[in-house]
């Protein structure tokens, strides 16, 4: 029942987005009016972007539904032209014979009758007539206006052929080292764009036995080109372009997921170009079948020698005849192996990458075990240029601009993948990539403003958040892959975490806050830290060395604070007794001698602490006692009146026997372990004699 609810909810709101008069405004308005809270518009905002995204594969599926029987269409299309062409070609060179006949008769049949006249020489007059009719057949060019090769000189010449053209070419010595590659036709063309029709650049076309090279002008170098591009025949389908004046003398060139188009010099050129890359093509794939075919075939028993019969040679010197060893065949007849370069194209058009994998690692299971004879090496070029293919797609999925929005899911598909293609490395360094931009864009989108602390909470939620859905998102996607990538992953970890420090720094130390708001930021960073451990990821360690030097900083920064607010304090102190008058007074005055000196600094500085402050944080302490006692002893050294010199020990005794004990006491609550220093200055037998020209250095 509440699947059929969100059905016709889904529906419904489906005809009303389609709606000729649907306004955004308006419709938002209304949204607004009639839902109870942000929880409604949350449920509504994840339906239509649910809606969008049902709407976006459907659009693909569209699109890409048809792409095979296109590319089948095109191909049948191109096979009908290349035929109207040739028919056309035999009718105009049948029309020129026929229209030569009738000037070579007249002299024969004059001759003809000539020759009855005198002695009946009339089949000397046909076979003349015969041999200036072939001479004049044979004088009509042969198709070949750029330049036609491969059809007279041997093996050996055509090599040559495509050595001497290729020296032409920079950066595309590669393909000499093909056995059994020639040249079959060259010529000049020029490239225009696909969309814009608009003249891109000259280049010159090298049609091979198996594969076509475009090349570029070098306009600095005449006669020389620079290598552009090398497309297999194998996925190569040609199209001719109608003429549109001025566009006119174009063939367009598809090799998914691209297509290129050419203009020859004029229309004979052309259909030159149109006819040899079809029978280049049909040769090349007839060839492929009677290898695979040959390959197929099982073979009969070798053939042993027969023994010579030459009475002169010796039996001990006869060796015994070794048969040849039998090549293990494999069968690649089969219909999903011949489809198979055509269906991975298409699983990658239509974005189906599952599939692609799937019928690549059909393929692999099926191939495993067996010999490598040339047709399944063939195939698995064939393949391995779809596998790169893929792997081109699948990378762009994991870049930053494709799949930000959707967190570390977005990246699953593409990820699992990759590690399926045996690319796991390539596959973690990717996702950890996308997830470090993600992290980044996350912080910088945040907003100060108002308090530090309130800025602080939001930076910890957002970016602790994101590294907790990405170290789970990891343990998903590389689950039993390579102990390597979870190294990887802890240096990913302390690189953001570096970049929140960075942030967190700039906002608490940089802008000079209160030690009391810097110690609750760093409290509330600790805390959302901790966090991890439950996912088995301690990086308390690293958020630890990489504040240690700001709070360092920070304490060493309010202690000089303190020590200057006491130096000021003791400068003004006029030993005087005071009389609260009430007790809520009295409370007052404890509350604020808490919050304030060697007790403030210590409650502050104990929030910050950690192993590596130890003695920071103990010799700020120990400096900001020391003022005190200096004054205290000071003080009672220059006082002459007995009364104020009995009421300076009486203060002196309070420090001694009751401030140091509780300060000594919450310290050790606070870190754990006793501090020797300041259980030497609570023991020490007698006050502390400074310098009266000094109140800082002990003598």
């Amino acid at each position: 029942m509440a699947m059929t609810m969100s059905d016709s909810g889904a529906s419904r709101l489906r005809r009303q987005l389609e709606s000729g008069g649907f306004e955004a405004r308006l419709y938002v308005k209304q949204l607004s009016q009639q839902s109870d809270g942000d929880r409604d518009l949350q449920e509504h905002r994840q339906r239509i972007q649910a809606l969008a995204e049902e709407t976006a594969q459907n659009l693909k599926r569209n699109v890409y539904q048809n792409y095979r029987q296109f590319i089948e269409t095109a191909r049948e299309i191109s096979y009908l032209e290349s035929e109207m062409y040739q028919l056309s070609h035999l009718l105009t060179e049948q029309k020129s014979s026929l229209e030569s006949i009738p000037l070579t008769l007249l002299p024969a049949a004059a001759a003809a009758g000539t020759a009855a006249a005198s002695g009946g020489e009339e089949g000397v007059g046909g076979a003349g007539a015969r041999d200036h009719l072939r001479g004049q057949a044979g004088f009509f060019p042969s198709p070949g206006g750029a330049s036609r090769d491969g059809s007279g000189p041997g093996e050996e010449g055509k090599q040559r052929t495509l050595t001497t053209l290729l020296e032409k070419v920079e950066g595309c010595r590669h393909l000499l080292e093909t056995p059994g590659q020639y040249l079959v036709y060259n010529g000049d063309l020029v490239e225009y764009d696909a969309d814009h029709m608009a003249q891109l650049q000259r280049v010159h076309g090298f049609l091979m036995n198996d594969c076509l090279l475009v090349a570029t002008w070098l306009p600095q170098r005449r006669g020389m080109y620079r290598y552009n591009a090398l497309y297999s025949l194998d996925g190569l389908a040609v199209v001719n372009v109608k003429d549109n004046p001025p566009m006119k003398d174009m063939f367009k060139l598809l090799m998914f997921p691209e297509s290129r188009i050419f203009q020859a010099e004029n229309a004979k050129i052309k259909r030159e170009w149109l006819e040899v890359l079809e029978e280049t093509k049909r040769a090349l794939s007839e060839k492929r079948r009677r290898e695979q075919e040959e390959a197929a075939a099982p073979r009969g028993p070798p053939q042993v020698t027969s023994k010579a019969t030459n009475p002169f040679e010796d039996d001990e010197e006869e060796e015994p005849a070794v048969p040849e060893v039998e090549e293990e065949k494999v069968d690649l007849s089969m219909e999903w192996i011949q489809e198979l370069p055509e269906d991975l194209d298409v699983c990658i058009a239509q974005r189906d990458f599952e599939g692609a994998v799937d019928l690549l690692d059909k393929l692999n299971h099926y191939l495993e075990d067996k010999p490598s004879p040339p047709p399944v090496k063939e195939l698995r070029a064939k393949v391995d240029e779809r596998v790169r293919q893929l792997t081109e797609v699948l990378v762009f999925e994991l870049s930053p601009d494709r799949s930000l929005r959707g967190g570390p899911k977005a990246t699953r598909r593409a990820v699992s993948q990759l590690i399926r293609l045996g690319q796991c490395t390539k596959a973690c360094e990717l996702f950890l990539r996308n997830r470090a931009v993600a992290v980044h864009t996350a912080i910088r989108q945040l907003r100060i403003e108002g308090a530090t602390l309130l800025y602080i909470q939001k930076l910890c939620h957002v970016f602790f958040t994101s590294l907790l859905e990405t170290a789970k998102e990891f343990e998903i996607d590389f689950a039993g892959t390579d102990s390597g990538c979870y190294s990887a992953f802890v240096v990913w970890a302390r690189s953001a975490m570096g970049m929140f420090v960075d942030a967190f720094s700039k906002q608490v130390f940089d802008s000079k806050e209160s030690l009391s708001t810097a110690a609750e930021c760093v409290k509330v960073a600790k805390e959302h830290c901790q966090q991890l451990g439950d996912i088995g990821l301690d990086l308390t360690f690293i958020i630890h060395a990489l504040l240690v030097k700001d709070i360092q900083g920070a304490l060493h920064s309010y202690k000089e604070i303190i020590i200057e607010a006491t130096k000021h304090r003791n400068s003004e102190e006029m030993w005087r007794k005071m009389n609260l008058m009430t007790p809520e007074a009295l409370g007052k005055l404890k509350e604020e001698m808490k919050s304030c000196g060697t007790m403030g600094f210590l409650e502050e500085a104990l929030k910050l602490y950690f192993p590596e402050l130890h003695m920071v944080l103990l010799e700020s302490l120990v400096e900001i006692i020391l003022v005190a006692v200096q004054h205290v002893d000071y003080s009672l050294r220059c006082e002459q009146d007995p009364e104020k010199k009995a009421f300076i020990r009486q203060n002196a005794s309070f420090l001694y026997e009751t401030v140091l004990p509780v300060v000594e006491k919450r310290f050790e609550e606070g870190v754990g372990k006793p501090a020797k220093q300041l259980q030497d200055l609570r023991n020490a037998s007698r006050l502390i004699r400074v310098n009266p020209e000094s109140t800082t250095s002990v003598v």
